[in-house]
């Protein structure tokens, strides 16, 4: 497909969403009647020569019992097709299942069906189409009214991510709170561009290489067809993630990687309707035998759960927020097992303003699987400091892959037992530095909250951040504060 037709309708697909987004649909739903349509057309399309493939769409139903229809018409026939396939089985139905038109103007709706009748949509190569999508996907994170931006993980961190893992053929990946898939399409990426594929290893990726679970209904909507579009699972096969909280049990499962951003909220809980009516949260403790501590911190059982899910030999990239690295009780005992029963070898401290949450400070922490034993596992835990010092904004200054590029050439991902300190005596704002597990050891509540950079600001009034991002941090210092008090309530009540 031509350059200038990519960018046609990727400018087509871009002003309907504007157009819409003026009349109050969100880029959500927006999306949403998207993945319907997208699926309908690409339906129609594979029941033709020359690949005449049925995807399960019932007579009456197809797209083109629809896409001549206007009006009153149109929308009829749009909300019967919608509630009949969310009756059926399998990956056609998880896609539709709940489905709804959002768009109430039935000209708008009429303009959509037209623009997306106007293109071969299977015919595209899969980097146009998930470039589509995926642009789609971050305009929905950048609405904050609707909250879709905790869902998104920047596609740089991501990539970065799986650059240093390097996944193989023929192996598993696991992601136990997957959002719209962000972390598969990387490794899928990886994988096709790094090894030459034989038949069978081509076979793996599409269909065996990935499984994960996504709590929210319409999250998980997106995902599949995400997926969809990438060409990872099959549309008659077992749908390649679970719709349910991945928390609740041990799958039985194990896997050869983990890549992962588990949501940041620190508690989990479940919404009931109490005796008078009334909306309540409880909040949710997780009892598995699996489990080195357990209690509602969704953050630290995320971490207990990816352990359980690795293979002996597995190794794992997780996104996890400060507090996992300081807290203490049951953060402690997490830290110090990981220490002892994985090889947890490296820190990489984000900087600020990179997540559509405000005032988010992460971290990725990468751990390796290792057999039973006795002995101490982790011997030295590398901490690159990509935090101290660096400020992003996602609109005026956005983190990009290549800002990433030194922390990649310092975790040596070709053999990360052949690294180098950045950090000196002679050079002490050099951002890669090694500890002894003895030294973390030695240190309070075991924390491995490690920074040494000098911060500029504090000596230069002159290189404050910008107001947005001080902003940011005191709203997340307040709401942190607020919750270390309702803990604190909570445990004087009980």
């Amino acid at each position: 497909m031509a350059e200038n037709n990519t960018s046609t309708i990727i400018s087509k697909v871009w002003s309907m969403c504007g157009v819409l987004y003026d009349d109050g649909v969100s880029y959500g739903d927006y999306l949403e009647q998207l993945t319907y349509m997208i699926f309908l057309k690409m339906a129609d399309e594979y029941s033709k020569p020359p690949y005449n493939r049925n995807l399960g769409i019932p007579e009456g139903y197809t797209w083109t019992d629809m896409n001549s229809l206007s009006g009153v018409e149109l929308e009829q026939q749009y909300k019967k097709t919608l509630e009949k396939l969310a009756e059926k089985t399998g990956i056609l139905g998880e896609i539709f299942i709940g489905a709804q038109n959002k768009i109430s103007e039935a000209a708008k709706l009429a303009r959509i069906v037209r623009m997306i009748d106007g293109e071969n949509w299977v015919s595209m190569s899969i980097d146009v189409k998930g470039d589509i999508y995926e642009g789609l996907l971050e305009k929905n994170a950048e609405d904050t009214k609707s909250g879709a931006g905790q869902y998104f993980t920047p596609r740089a961190l991501i990539q970065a991510m799986v650059e240093c893992l390097r996944p193989e053929p023929m192996k598993t990946i696991v992601d136990p709170a997957c959002g719209t898939g962000g972390f598969f399409l990387a490794a899928h990426n990886y994988i096709s561009k790094s090894y030459p594929l034989d038949r069978e290893q081509k076979e793996f990726l599409k269909n065996g290489t990935f499984r994960g679970w996504e709590i929210v209904r319409n999250t998980y909507r997106l995902c599949l067809m995400n997926l969809f579009l990438h060409n990872i699972g099959d549309i008659y096969s077992t749908v390649p993630v679970n719709r349910n909280d991945a928390l609740l049990s041990d799958p039985g499962e194990r896997y050869d990687y983990v890549l992962t951003n588990p949501p940041f909220g620190k508690k989990s809980s479940m919404t009931f309707t109490n005796e008078e009516g009334e909306q309540e949260k409880e909040d949710l403790v997780y009892n598995r035998q699996d489990f080195w501590a357990t209690g509602s911190n969704k953050q630290l059982n995320f971490v207990q759960h990816i352990n359980t899910l690795l293979k002996s030999t597995g190794k794992a990239a997780v996104v996890v927020p400060d507090n996992v690295l300081f807290e203490g009780g049951a953060g402690e005992t997490v830290r110090k097992k990981l220490l002892h029963t994985t090889d947890l070898h490296t820190i990489l401290r984000l900087p600020t303003g990179i997540f559509y949450k405000p005032g988010v400070k992460a971290n990725v922490i990468f751990f390796d699987k290792r057999p039973a034993s006795p002995e101490t596992q982790t011997k030295e835990v590398w901490i690159y400091d990509f935090r101290t010092n660096i400020h992003f904004t996602l609109k005026k200054n956005p983190m990009t892959r290549d800002d990433l590029q030194d922390f990649i050439n310092c975790y040596h991902p070709e053999n990360r037992h052949e690294r180098n300190e950045t950090y000196s005596e002679e050079n002490p704002d050099g951002r890669f530095r090694r500890y002894t597990v003895e030294e973390i050891l030695t240190r309070d509540k075991t924390s491995l909250d490690i920074f040494w950079v000098k911060d500029k600001s504090l000596a230069d009034l002159d290189n404050l951040p910008d107001p947005d991002v001080l902003a940011a941090e005191i709203v997340e210092n307040l709401e942190s504060a607020i919750d270390s008090f309702k803990e604190i309530v909570t445990a004087l009540a009980d």
